[in-house]
């Protein structure tokens, strides 16, 4: 099985729950797994103990840009690589999840007779998944609403894979991890593995009044460090967490975050109440959207937000531990707990097929 994705961990996750799934059910399988050169998902997938090769590729941007232009030259090499790795690999199913770095694997799988398998996060289409889509056998939706995007003979409703070991977090281990104050509420940051300047911006100013009445681990993202006014050993910046990352959602009593629907899995299936700041003119805020609607998140724009609105807002969750509970379990109610093991069956059944002409 070959896994395509990357550019953020965001489009990873999913597929190494799709491969941790698939493991549990056939031992006899291999995987290999596409990426960026200079993105998280190398780190994430070689944790998985899946072997990871990076590819040249442009970013797919529906806007004006010089880089649009050197993209452009990326791509076909990109493309190059990708049928040299398939032809070489031999895989039974591509499968993809979305960013940029999926469409060249895609489309080499496409013209080698490889199926295709292409899975759909977020509520609204992205590109990569509008371009790869016609070329897969199998698509699979979070949402029900996203189905009129796609051809629904193949497409199927599932729901977020997650991947297990998020669940398998320890709060008394993050406290000796990250230093924690016993006995002090804890807010996580995160605004991806690519991170959020906006938001960091807007954390690292509300950051001395945060530390007044609660500890803040604080996930900048690669290159994304943005120097907070306190030096109190209550705020904890990091560039990325990896294997402690299912630690840093245990202590969690709250979690302020982007809206990419990895992380809203991950936030559901853990019953976490959050804050939600979706990247400015982007699909993030659909999801933001569903989650603010079922009661599941506060959703904050971040134009109009600044630092002591967020200040108010976090202290007002903080002391209202009911109606983060109550928050926590619509976040639970908006996720479908058994997606990858669905997943996995129908990925299964697609490689099958393959096996069988």
């Amino acid at each position: 099985m070959l896994l395509a994705g990357g550019g953020s961990g965001g489009s990873t996750a999913p597929l190494l729950a799709i491969a941790e799934a698939i493991r549990r059910k056939i031992q006899d399988v291999e995987f290999l797994c596409i990426g960026s050169e200079t993105g998280p998902e190398g780190a994430l997938v070689r944790k998985a103990d899946i072997p990871f090769v990076s590819i040249k590729t442009g970013k797919l941007r529906r806007y004006w840009s010089l880089q649009n232009f050197v993209d452009a030259f990326r791509i076909p090499i990109g493309l190059g690589q990708s049928l040299a790795i398939v032809r070489s690999f031999k895989p039974n199913v591509v499968s993809t999840a979305g960013g940029f770095v999926c469409v060249p694997p895609a489309v080499a799988g496409w013209l080698l007779g490889v199926p295709v398998h292409v899975h759909q996060q977020d509520v609204e289409q992205g590109l990569a998944n509008k371009i790869t889509a016609p070329l897969a056998k199998l698509v699979t939706v979070t949402f029900e609403d996203s189905i009129a995007h796609f051809p629904a003979p193949k497409t199927t409703v599932t729901g977020n894979p997650v991947r297990p070991e998020i669940l398998r977090g320890d709060r008394e281990r993050a406290c000796r991890l990250f230093g924690l104050e016993e006995g002090l509420l804890t807010v996580l940051v995160t605004g991806g593995g690519t991170g959020a300047l906006g938001l960091n911006r807007i954390v690292a100013q509300a950051a001395p009044e945060l530390v007044k009445f609660c500890q803040v681990i604080h996930l900048c993202g690669q290159g994304r460090v943005v120097a907070a006014r306190t030096e109190s050993p209550r705020y904890k910046q990091f560039e990325f967490l990896v294997g402690e990352m299912n630690d840093a959602l245990a202590v969690a009593d709250l979690v302020v975050s982007r809206a990419g629907l990895s992380t809203l899995s991950e936030l559901g299936a853990l019953s976490k109440a959050s804050v939600l700041v979706p990247m400015p003119r982007s699909h993030q805020r659909f999801n933001a959207e569903a989650f603010g609607k079922a009661g599941a998140a506060v959703v904050l724009d971040e134009a109009s937000t600044a630092p002591d609105d967020l200040v108010r807002v976090i202290r007002d969750l903080l002391e209202n531990p009911a109606r983060r509970v109550e928050m926590g379990a619509q976040a639970y109610r908006l996720i479908k707990p058994n997606a990858a093991d669905t997943i996995a069956d129908l990925v299964i059944a697609l490689a099958q097929r393959r096996l069988r002409t």
